[in-house]
């Protein structure tokens, strides 16, 4: 986790807004008028060129079940959600992840057409929000112009044209605006990439959708923010193109990661202790992490692949364009190594230092699989992922906090082993004559199972279902919950008719199944 902080940015448009109703809000970033003399002419893309642009922006209906978190067996009602998609090249249509993220049936409705046309998800990158889709009959294609991308970043202030298909209406919408900033910012699951804000009104349904310069793509629309006025982020060309090149396999990787704590080295004192001259800038290497890295505490990491990195993390693109070191990363990394340059006790050393596609994070994103999940007589265990903690109200958390609970100590730090997981009960004790005086241990992190440590899900399952004393004792990670102690035999005959009871075919997720005696 890097001490360089990055401002946060907004979530996804279609989380905003689902059929219309609120679902959740984002602060507001400042923003000051545009000036009289920079105003935006009224028409920024002549009418030709955007009557050649329309037919190749679409409009996505997906019918989504997202997760139960805290029923984990079942999948919520489903809801319909709309996006926009763009063709491009490859008879391939590009939007949003999110726009299709746990969708079980998508349609693609072409420009003033009432068709609704099936479609697949081809690739998608739930951390870089990208996604494309294939449609069963390609002759949607034919004499349909494929958009191409713009060439590199566009400039401030450069004028743009938002395509896509917002809430409160069924024809295309065309938006105008300029670009008003560039930076690396954070998309999910810990991934950092390139953002443009752009100032022209974006509203849900735009998520996917083309915003034009030129007649070419710049970036397709990302999000907003619905309690500030014409604020909204894209994803730039040179990120679509990252996603594009890695699925050209079938199969996403992700963009490499550096793993380490690092600061600044502003502070006059602090350089005088590195002994770094005016000329020598970089950042601090603070916390060193894993066996195999070749950096040490105080060394000071001046460049990337020979790109200066400024004491504030910053490196410079362009005369006109700082974005943080993170840029140059995934661009510069090869086979799990990066070039760095660092200063290290008067001394200037080139290095590579490892990097990773994959989060350590003890605290995993679903990635659009849905919870796995055991069910033991009265109780439900399941794996605790960012989904579950970032679902909880304030008031939960505040207790969770209080009573020491691994959710919320734990819930930034990385995996201690490569198998290690938090176990938690993830919903109340279904109702039972055997649960009485028991207090519901719901959001509890298993520690021990019949005096055996518990390592993650797959485990506490083999320790449960291989059981043969006369009990099941189950202990807890938090002060909050109490010992459990259950008769084997009677949660074995209770296990059918909790299940009936509750609706439930199976007591596991499909992943756990073949741990299962009776299955």
């Amino acid at each position: 986790m890097h001490a360089i902080a990055r401002r946060p940015f907004p979530r996804p448009l279609s989380l905003f807004l689902m059929c219309g109703v609120v679902l959740l809000s984002a602060a507001a970033h400042a923003q000051g008028p545009v000036a009289e003399a920079d105003a935006i002419p009224a028409t920024a893309a002549p009418p030709a060129q955007a009557d050649a642009i329309r037919p190749s922006i679409v409009k996505i209906h997906a019918t989504i079940r997202n997760p139960e978190l805290f029923r984990p067996w079942a999948k919520a009602a489903p809801q319909q959600g709309t996006g926009s998609g763009v063709v491009i090249s490859g008879n391939r249509i590009i939007t949003n992840a999110h726009v299709v993220r746990y969708a079980s049936q998508v349609y693609v409705q072409p420009y003033q057409s009432a068709n609704r046309l099936p479609a697949k998800i081809q690739s998608i990158s739930y951390a870089m929000d990208m996604a494309i889709l294939e449609l069963e009959d390609e002759s949607f294609f034919e004499g349909r112009r494929a958009l191409e991308f713009f060439d590199g970043l566009p400039k401030i202030k450069d004028k743009v044209n938002a395509y896509g298909y917002p809430t409160g209406g069924e024809e295309l919408s065309i938006t105008e605006g300029i670009v008003s900033r560039i930076e690396i910012g954070p998309y999910a699951q810990g991934a950092l990439g390139l953002v443009i804000q752009v100032d022209a009104a974006l509203n849900p349904g735009n998520s996917g959708g083309a915003v034009m310069i030129g007649g070419k793509i710049a970036g397709i629309v990302r999000s907003g923010i619905p309690s500030a006025e014409n604020i909204g982020y894209l994803i730039p060309v040179e990120e679509i193109l990252t996603f594009l090149h890695d699925v050209e396999d079938g199969t996403y990787d992700g963009k490499y990661r550096l793993d380490l704590g690092l600061q600044t080295t502003d502070n006059p004192a602090l350089r005088e202790r590195l002994g770094l001259n005016d000329t020598t800038t970089g950042l601090m290497v603070a916390r060193p992490k894993g066996d195999d890295n070749p950096l040490k505490e105080w060394d000071v990491i001046t460049h990337i692949a020979g790109h200066d990195i400024q004491n504030d993390g910053q490196v410079r693109l362009n005369d006109d364009l700082r974005v943080a070191f993170h840029y140059h990363i995934d661009r510069e990394a090869k086979d799990g190594k990066l070039p760095v340059t660092v200063f290290r006790e008067g001394k200037s050393l080139t290095l590579d230092i490892p990097v990773s596609r994959e989060s350590k994070s003890l605290l995993p994103s679903l990635q659009g699989e849905y919870p796995r999940y055991y069910i033991y007589g009265p109780l439900t265990f399941s794996q605790a992922t960012q989904e579950v903690v970032s679902s909880l109200p304030m008031v939960y958390r505040s207790s969770l906090m209080l009573t020491k609970s691994p959710l919320m100590v734990r819930a930034t730090d990385d995996k201690e082993a490569d198998d290690e997981e938090l176990v938690i009960v993830s919903t109340p004790m279904f109702p039972h004559r055997i649960t009485k005086g028991y207090d519901s241990p719901m959001l509890g992190v298993v520690s021990e199972v019949n005096g055996q440590k518990i390592q993650n899900l797959a485990g506490l399952v083999k320790v449960m279902e291989n059981a043969d004393g006369p009990f099941i004792e189950i202990k807890f990670a938090s002060e909050r919950h109490e010992h459990i102690v259950f008769k084997r035999e009677e949660l074995l005959a209770a296990m059918d008719d909790i299940l009936t009871d509750n609706g439930i075919r199976s007591r596991s997720s499909n992943d756990l199944r073949d741990l299962l005696r009776d299955e």
